[in-house]
């Protein structure tokens, strides 16, 4: 191991990705359990690695110097190895700070509410008074000196929420440690999570037109920095935002609704043929999950079944990245089925003129040219509610798909 990552599990970190994009050094992921992290820490079998939950504290006694910043935090994310010693670092400091930045958020005389009380939340302190916060008030679950309860939290008011806890990370994305509409003042709100992409905590903000940004900039930004110090250099300005950039774009699901007969399921294959994505059809996902066509499902258990099943292939599909997602015409139906897309995917409404919508057997409630011309009355509102962008669809199958190939490209 010359230059990498070490925690105790790493199965979906993206760390690895972006320092590809960062330097010419190889960099690895290396799982470390409890009881080896002293053999590998008195081995330092490294140049320069990354440090992540739950090592960040536990590393310090093996350093022989850390930065200012990493002793204000009490937690080390980058260890450098000149000649056998250990120097630390914290540059989730200069991550988080970016982050803010970038989401457009000036703390200076405002309250600023940090939930947790573990690592990230002493970073997130450190930087709320660096840009002149006000007042800071950290939450804990637990009572705590020096903390607020949520209870006590959410009797007062915030300007601006930044979350430190891992309460909606993935596996348990529709956790939300606290709803933004219960705080008069809020202006942004920030969370450390990157995976989903967008937190519930975000997504919910952004609903009430409140500015608010997921972790992915900030796990870039502290990564450009470590790279810095990995290799002693200075890298031009704009780094940053360039591999932010490509990697959201790598990891966004391209998630197509629309009406039936829109498209959806051949755009979706020629999108992932040119991108090199694997596609994936919420319809086929239903038909393998019930072992029964649509129709038959219909016909057998009503479309109130065929919904739920259509939820449970949404909910899990939606745990990826990276992928081509068709859905059903249906989908929009359940608000909680677009928000668990959003979460981690662009949508796109592949937008098809009624005229050029043709009744078919195999779609139960789209057999007919009056049901066609129902649903199209009833789900264009919601299509165009749920979609991030529309793609006019009465093009050819390649052309539209090359319209979402550009759009997801620029």
């Amino acid at each position: 191991m010359i230059y990498g990552c070490i925690g105790e599990h790493l199965p979906h970190s993206f760390s690895r990705e972006i320092h590809e994009q960062i330097g010419d050094y190889a960099y690895e992921l290396r799982e470390i359990a409890p009881d080896g992290l002293d053999s590998f820490m008195r081995e330092c079998p490294f140049k320069a690695i990354n440090v992540t939950i739950p090592y960040k504290q536990a590393v310090i006694p093996y350093l022989s110097w850390i930065s200012e910043t990493a002793a204000e935090v009490g937690a080390v994310n980058t260890i450098v190895n000149r000649n056998g010693r250990l120097y630390g670092y914290n540059t989730d400091f200069d991550g988080l700070s970016a982050l803010i930045r970038r989401t457009g958020l000036n703390l200076a005389g405002k309250r600023v509410l940090i939930l947790g009380t573990g690592g990230t939340s002493r970073t997130a302190l450190l930087v709320a008074r660096d840009m002149g916060a006000a007042r800071v008030d950290r939450v804990s679950r637990m009572a705590r000196e020096g903390a607020l309860t949520y209870e006590e939290a959410l009797k007062g008011d915030a300007d601006v929420i930044i979350n430190t806890t891992p309460c909606g990370m993935f596996p348990n994305r529709d956790a939300m440690p606290v709803q933004p509409a219960a705080f008069a003042s809020l202006g942004g709100a920030i969370d450390a999570i990157y995976n989903p992409l967008r937190s519930r905590l975000v997504l919910a903000a952004r609903r009430l037109g409140i500015p608010a940004e997921g972790g992915l900039y900030m796990l870039v930004a502290q990564a450009v920095r470590a790279s810095e110090i990995f290799c002693d250099a200075q890298y031009p300005d704009g780094l940053a935002n360039e591999i932010y950039r490509n990697t959201l774009r790598r990891k966004e699901n391209i998630v197509l609704i629309g009406m039936p007969g829109s498209g959806k399921t051949t755009v979706a294959r020629l999108v992932g043929q040119r991108l090199g994505r694997p596609v994936v059809d919420t319809d086929e996902r239903v038909v393998q999950k019930a072992g029964m066509s649509i129709p038959d499902i219909f016909a057998r258990f009503g479309e109130a079944r065929f919904r739920d099943l259509e939820s449970e292939v949404i909910s899990e599909l939606a745990d990826g990245v990276g992928q081509v997602v068709a859905t059903g015409g249906g989908a929009v139906l359940r608000e909680g089925n677009i928000e668990a897309l959003r979460q981690n995917g662009r949508i796109f409404l592949l937008d098809r003129p009624l005229a050029e919508l043709t009744p078919t057997e195999d779609r139960p409630l789209g057999n007919t040219r009056g049901k066609i011309e129902r649903l199209y009355r009833e789900r264009m509102p919601l299509y165009r509610a749920a979609a991030d962008e529309a793609v006019d669809s009465a093009a050819t199958p390649e052309e539209t798909a090359m319209t979402v190939v550009k759009r997801v490209s620029e």
